[in-house]
């Protein structure tokens, strides 16, 4: 006995060398993964606390709750009824035993933070402790401008779900509790709501987050079908035939040709691609006649992908669809001639095939430019070096079009059925950057999918990634991508298993990567790596085509919301405008004076005001840029930024435009410069 516990104590004081390989890989996977999470979640509370700074609060402001009077609730109610119905019908029932034995309140909200309803302890939505203050009652509307950081208003604004404790509420007056939110997404992975679970109770929170997310999948789930039911086929699938009911399983909805034509989010999750308009014979090991004849509620067994085993349920359309032959409408019909032929007749010409139909979203390539000679040569020569094995690196001002030029280089490649992957690389916290590109293994952390997350660069396999400012990139996630790009295999984080990709590659950056280099911010090494081809995307105000890229705009915008031709007066008012925010600050003029005009022919006083401001201080902005700006452009943005913010009174986006780089850039400097 004496022997043994001898032998217990030695084992249980093993020094750490002698610990094997595989114990310390776990040991620092889960510690890692766990301190990923934990940095995720203060990332976003404190990215919150700075955003209500920004909205003037502080910590002793009274919550404004903007209450919605009685009619304009009762509208919203009618609008939101199939949400409120679904909810309160088909899912909480599920959860009754959470309502009945726990303090809690169940409070579902619209897509803009009011309150539709809630469900739960009467005392915590009336208790005279605290009155009506709470805003947990219809009609008060919780965004993180009027209640600063909350799980509603958080969750919305992130689009994630989010648990905010006691004392994470930027304001003292919502302290008392903890919520637990997470966003419902329609079928066109659009927010129409948050589900959200608040408590007063000094107890653990701990499983209310994971509750809540589950409870946002069965209400989307719900929505998918009450919509499609009825004239579509509806397919589930699980790894696991138990669970093959569940909320966590997959849902596709197909016509009857197979096309996908929605999908739950589980489903993009567990398949890891975009799954829009694909035909279930590129998912799943079958086709669609198979089933067509499959039995209701008699899983069939699948593998997707190629790779994955699931079991899949099938239910038909609740109205079976009659379909009449019609001969004409097969592949390649070409209608008899009605006299003969003579003998030397030519040929019939063969039927032109039919052109591949692009995204509403996306830039035919001839439509890129305009008649400016640069902007033609950058496409021709972009467009070339899509089929090669090369990698594009785009300079440009922000604002000047890089993600739409490369979003129709995309759709004009060998590459375009599979998935464009835009990353902007300043948008991700530091600490996030490197689980958002390489993924991460499975049970990593709480909260975290089931199945992990094979990260970004994997989800653009045979596609294309593009890293949008790519020089905002940490250094040490730099040396990783660059390894991807040596070897063309990902680790995710916390596994040592590798997985091969192949994507084309388009960067993009309005840094001078060069200097970077040189003051040892970027890898020389990576900066040979992604600069294949080098071009630049001319800024608008330095376009030849200026005024036909308007013109062009507007009439693209006229096909959402219809509206007369712009005159020529106003098309030289625009074309002498100097355009600081470029392509995006003429979209968001143009929308705004064709909402102001409403239908009648756009004139100077339907434009905002600050295109005014601009234009006025065209000739003052220009010779600060060819004087001031221009001397700073070969200092490092950690001096430039807080010199401009200084100059332009704290002002953002003057920084911005003044700096040549995004406002999430300019947030991001300011944020490091008070830690």
């Amino acid at each position: 006995m004496k022997k043994e516990k001898q032998q217990k104590a030695q084992s249980e004081s093993k020094p750490m060398d002698s610990v094997t390989e595989s114990e310390r890989a776990c040991v620092d996977a889960k510690d890692g993964c766990t301190d990923h999470v934990e940095a995720e979640h203060k990332s976003q509370i404190e990215a919150s606390w700075f955003r209500c700074e920004q909205f003037g609060l502080d910590h002793g402001s009274e919550p404004d709750f903007g209450t919605l009077p009685q009619g304009e609730l009762h509208d919203l109610l009618d609008q939101h009824r199939s949400l409120l119905e679904t909810t309160e019908n088909e899912v909480l029932p599920y959860y009754e035993n959470i309502l009945n034995n726990s303090s809690c309140m169940i409070v579902l909200a619209d897509h803009q933070g009011h309150v539709l309803n809630t469900w739960g302890k009467n005392r915590f939505g009336r208790d005279d402790r605290y009155g009506q203050s709470h805003g947990l009652v219809g009609g008060n509307q919780w965004t993180e401008e009027g209640v600063g950081t909350n799980a509603i208003g958080t969750a919305l604004i992130t689009g994630q779900a989010i648990q905010v404790g006691r004392d994470e509420h930027f304001l003292r007056a919502n302290r008392f509790m903890v919520g637990s939110a997470s966003p419902i997404y329609d079928s066109q992975n659009d927010v129409v709501g948050v589900l959200d679970i608040s408590s007063d109770a000094y107890l653990p929170q701990d499983h209310t987050l994971g509750m809540v997310k589950l409870m946002s999948l069965s209400v989307e789930n719900r929505l998918i079908f009450a919509a499609f039911q009825k004239d579509y086929f509806i397919l589930t699938f699980n790894t696991n035939l138990i669970s093959l009911d569940s909320h966590w399983s997959g849902v596709l909805v197909l016509d009857e040709n197979g096309t996908i034509v929605s999908a739950n989010r589980r489903a993009e999750v567990v398949l890891a691609r975009d799954l829009a308009l694909l035909n279930i014979a590129q998912v799943f090991d079958c086709e669609m006649r198979e089933i067509k004849h499959q039995p209701t509620n008699i899983p069939m067994k699948l593998k997707a992908l190629g790779r994955y085993q699931f079991y899949v349920n099938v239910l038909p359309p609740a109205l079976p669809v009659m379909r009449i032959p019609d001969f004409r409408k097969t592949e390649g019909y070409v209608a008899p001639e009605t006299t003969l032929s003579e003998p030397n007749a030519a040929p019939r010409p063969e039927p032109a095939k039919e052109k591949r139909l692009l995204p509403e979203n996306v830039v035919p390539l001839e439509e890129l430019e305009h008649g400016d000679e640069k902007v033609r040569r950058v496409v021709k020569q972009a467009h070339k070096i899509m089929e090669k094995d090369i990698p594009i690196l785009i300079h440009g001002e922000t604002g000047a079009g890089k993600e739409i030029f490369v979003r129709s280089l995309h759709y004009h490649s060998s590459r375009q059925a599979q998935m464009l992957v835009a990353v902007n690389c300043a948008a991700i916290p530091s600490e996030l950057v490197e689980s958002e590109l390489f993924g991460y293994e499975k049970g990593a952390f709480t909260g975290a999918q089931s199945k992990g997350s094979i990260g970004l660069i994997r989800r653009a396999h045979k596609g294309t990634l593009f890293l949008d400012e790519i020089g905002e990139m940490p250094m040490a996630v730099q040396s990783r991508l660059l390894r991807v790009l040596q070897e063309r295999v990902v680790t995710p984080l916390g596994s040592t298993d590798v997985y091969p990709v192949d994507v084309k590659l388009i960067s993009a950056t309005n840094r001078q990567l060069k200097q970077e280099v040189h003051e040892g911010r970027f890898r020389q090494d990576l900066y040979y790596r992604i600069s294949g081809l080098n071009i630049e995307l001319p800024s608008l105000r330095d376009r030849m085509d200026k005024r036909e890229v308007i013109s062009y705009i507007h009439d693209r915008l006229r096909l959402e919301d219809p509206a007369p031709l712009l005159t020529g007066e106003m098309l030289t008012l625009l074309s002498s405008h100097p355009w600081p925010g470029n392509m995006r600050q003429l979209v968001y003029v143009l929308k705004v004076g064709m909402a102001m005009a409403d239908g009648d022919v756009l004139e100077d006083w339907h434009l905002p005001d600050d295109f005014f401001d601009d234009l006025q201080s065209g000739e003052t902005d220009e010779l600060l840029t060819s004087n001031q700006v221009e001397g700073e452009k070969q200092e490092s943005l950690e001096v430039k930024i807080p010199k401009l913010l200084e100059r332009f009174n704290g002002n953002v986006s003057k920084t911005a435009k003044a700096a040549g780089v995004s406002r999430n850039t300019v947030y991001k400097y300011m944020k490091n410069a008070a830690d």
